[in-house]
């Protein structure tokens, strides 16, 4: 006779606890983003573009990082992120993956790479997945990008979708208005939702959304939303790390909230450096070998 084992099936990390700041031996699947839906938990996103940040928000218990285009803005010096490569993203997506042991890692797909259509897509998701080992991969668009999630999802690669301001669209949208706005704009944002978790995006980031449509959508959805200057409702939060740490120059938008101000931080040090050089004071005897 043959013994068949009953094992008991493997509980999402940290069952029954936060995403935020709880301990596993294994990383952040989308299986526990879907529970922490099912227990109403919000819980927070940060992008991440090196293995060093990425590490600070790992011990930290940020429980998401995005690997975003975003970083054509505050990484690479591009002025948008449409000029964004996957060369780029899949060099600094395997950086943060190697910083990190415990958060989700979702790496973005840059504009051009899946435009094309589904074929493309998984291309280059199968690429973010295999080189970059990332855990997810995120596109932008919702009735539009749908053929392309479905592919990915079937696949094997989860998908995290992006409605609403989509950036890549800058040069259509001609700048980065808020989205929604109408009764028109505001139904057709709900078909995107809809369209996205339909083809089998595990959670939507909601980009620069009047609340009470973001509050709309989050509802409807069993899957998650991520808000980025789309109100309190949403499921889960995200920012930039250089605009929510203060490293950011300049204005910065309005759904930003500051919480540092490492700018001037990293600007003070740089200057107590350069003054101790001149000055003659550093290095001392102290950082000096004999």
């Amino acid at each position: 006779m043959t013994h068949v084992s009953h094992a008991p099936t493997p509980k999402p990390a940290d069952s029954g606890k936060s995403l935020y700041g709880g301990t596993s031996s294994r990383r952040i699947t989308v299986r526990d983003i879907a529970a922490a839906k099912q227990r109403g938990e919000k819980w927070p996103m940060l992008t991440a573009y090196d293995a060093m940040t990425a590490s600070v928000f790992d011990d930290a218990g940020i429980p998401v990082m995005l690997v975003g285009d975003s970083m054509g803005n505050c990484h690479l010096g591009y002025e948008t992120t449409v000029p964004v490569t996957m060369d780029e993203i899949t060099m600094l997506s395997a950086a943060v993956v190697r910083g990190t042991k415990r958060a989700l890692i979702v790496g973005d797909l840059p504009f051009g790479s899946y435009q094309e259509g589904a074929v493309q897509a998984l291309r280059n998701a199968t690429r973010l997945v295999k080189d970059a080992g990332v855990g997810a991969v995120k596109l932008e668009g919702g009735e539009r990008s749908a053929d392309q999630i479905e592919l990915l999802v079937r696949s094997g690669i989860p998908v995290m979708a992006h409605i609403g301001l989509t950036p890549q669209s800058v040069n259509a949208f001609g700048g980065y208005p808020v989205q929604g706005r109408g009764e028109e704009a505001a139904q057709q944002l709900l078909r995107d939702a809809k369209a996205v978790q339909d083809a089998g995006a595990f959670a939507v980031v909601l980009e620069v959304v009047p609340a009470e449509l973001a509050a709309e959508v989050t509802r409807s959805l069993h899957i998650p939303t991520v808000g980025i200057g789309a109100g309190p409702e949403c499921d889960a939060q995200v920012l930039v790390w250089t605009d929510m740490a203060g490293m950011t120059g300049g204005r910065v938008p309005r759904f930003v909230k500051q919480y540092a101000q490492l700018r001037q931080v990293l600007g003070d040090a740089a200057k107590a450096f350069a003054e101790d050089v001149v000055g003659g004071g550093y290095p001392a005897e102290e950082h000096s070998f004999h």
